[in-house]
């Protein structure tokens, strides 16, 4: 037996619902009590099944002889029960209306918790990593979506391949060689959900074969060490030079695997040198070791053509990962993995025993907009738009903060800022601006050994400001107020 609704009534136990047999299973062990207990178990347990929601106010209950026929106890205890709580306002009835769960309780309802980031309307956000979400193509992508569901085969909808769909593992492999200098074989590469899955696949296969650290760039990305230890690798931070990471330490460290953003380091902004490019292969090759390449941001270079892939100076010395978090949405969750041969295999079996493979709707659709030009016009989108907000911030720092320095190349999301010491200690501005309703980073925050990867000259501020999520308008406005809060 179970309650129904009237019109009007939540959802919440139509006749047969899973909803309804489950509130009444409640019930079951109140009328398993012992029988001088049992009529105040029952009526305990029809309270708190009004109280949480489980019988939604509106609902009707059944007749006392359904409901105890039920429950295998008699009559006079489930109408005692009714009787109790319709007094207290738990209940309602009617004659020859039947009874019904009262208003008069307002059980909580359930909500689910968004535990993404988000920054408030009122503060200027120049914490890097995120791209302009509103510069995403809309109708394009739309566009895409209804070809894809008009001429994708049923049988596509099955389990794809681990590695990802011909038709995307094709299209990536000629956008990153025609775009990036990538050797890119489209049996080696797949279609991952971002650079973070890319890395965990890598370093799991890796420490499977005995791996058990890798090297990061210090400073470098702040996610790296919980990434590697998920995969049971620590993390052995390496400073960088002028040119680079630095080759001694490297060759000190004992690491057989580095991770690195060559293109345009990550906080630094310097671009690796060719020598250091060469150096960083040469130590590959000396200790049998492997370079994991993340090209995070490298088709966004602004003053000349991006420096092409450190993969494709030896494709099987370097494993190349990168994404469309910068360049479309992170929320996507897509991005590319592409492996040396003598680890394909051992990956390809990750990641099947891992999510049996990417989501096929959404390759094909990645696919069909690579393949019509829909990418590349979306990458010269971002480009003029990153240009343009990276130039005012460098004007609005000229203008605010006067002898300021933005180093590091002119490319990427994000830029590195140096400010006189009259501006310093660091830990006294950042905490003026931040009550002034501006969030910035320091460069010494992305240290992963201290602040060793970090040189720190006097009282120097040194911040990572990320441009490309604030307009033209913003960005000024973000400097105006660090200026007047310090």
């Amino acid at each position: 037996m179970t309650p129904s609704t009237g019109p009007g009534n939540p959802p919440g136990g139509p006749p047969g619902s899973a909803a309804g047999s489950a509130a009444w299973e409640l019930l079951l062990p109140a009328a398993s009590a012992p029988a001088r207990a049992r009529g105040r178990a029952l009526q305990g347990a029809l309270r708190d099944a009004v109280r949480s929601g489980r019988l939604a106010p509106g609902t009707r209950l059944p007749s006392t002889r359904d409901l105890a026929a039920d429950l295998k106890v008699s009559r006079g205890l489930v109408t005692e029960a009714y009787e109790q709580l319709t007094a207290e306002g738990y209940l309602r009835s009617g004659r020859g209306a039947g009874t019904w769960v009262g208003d008069a309780v307002r059980a909580a309802r359930p909500r689910a918790r968004d535990l993404a980031p988000r920054s408030p309307a009122d503060r200027v956000d120049f914490v890097p990593g995120t791209p302009d979400l509103s510069l995403f193509p809309r109708s394009a992508w739309a566009a895409a979506q209804r070809g894809v569901l008009t001429e994708l085969p049923h049988e596509s909808l099955g389990y794809p391949d681990p590695r990802g769909l011909p038709r995307l593992r094709t299209a990536l492999a000629e956008l990153l060689a025609r775009r990036r200098g990538v050797v890119a074989d489209p049996e080696r590469i797949m279609v991952v959900s971002g650079v973070a899955q890319a890395t965990s696949l890598l370093a799991s296969v890796l420490h499977a074969r005995g791996t058990r650290t890798a090297g990061v760039e210090d400073p470098g990305s702040p996610q790296h060490h919980a990434l590697y230890a998920a995969a049971g690798l620590g993390t052995v931070p390496l400073p960088l030079d002028d040119e680079g990471l630095a080759t001694g330490p490297l060759y000190a460290s004992g690491v057989r695997l580095v991770v690195t953003t060559p293109a345009h380091q990550f906080p630094t902004g310097i671009a690796y040198s060719a020598r250091r490019r060469a150096e960083l292969l040469d130590w590959a090759r000396s200790v049998d070791g492997l370079v994991l390449e993340d090209d995070y941001d490298g088709d966004f270079r602004y003053d000349r053509a991006p420096v092409g892939a450190l993969q494709g100076l030896d494709p099987e010395r370097v494993a190349y990962t990168g994404s469309v978090s910068k360049s479309l949405a992170p929320g996507l969750r897509l991005g590319w993995l592409l492996v040396p041969d003598w680890l394909a295999d051992a990956v390809v079996e990750r990641k099947r025993t891992t999510d049996l493979g990417h989501p096929t709707l959404d390759q094909a659709l990645f696919a069909r907009f690579v393949e019509r030009g829909d990418y590349d016009r979306q990458l010269r989108v971002c480009q003029r738009a990153y240009r343009e907000r990276r130039d005012t911030l460098v004007a609005a720092l000229a203008e605010h903060f006067s002898g300021s320095r933005v180093t590091g190349i002119a490319a990427g999301l994000h830029a590195i800022a140096t400010l006189p010491e009259r501006y310093g200690p660091e830990e006294g501005f950042l905490a003026r601006v931040t009550e002034a309703g501006v969030a910035v980073r320091a460069l010494t925050a992305y240290a992963h050994g201290g602040a060793g990867g970090v040189p720190v000259a006097g009282m120097e501020v040194r911040l990572v400001l990320g441009y490309a999520h604030l307009t033209p308008g913003r960005i000024r406005a973000g400097v105006a107020r660090m200026a007047r809060a310090v």
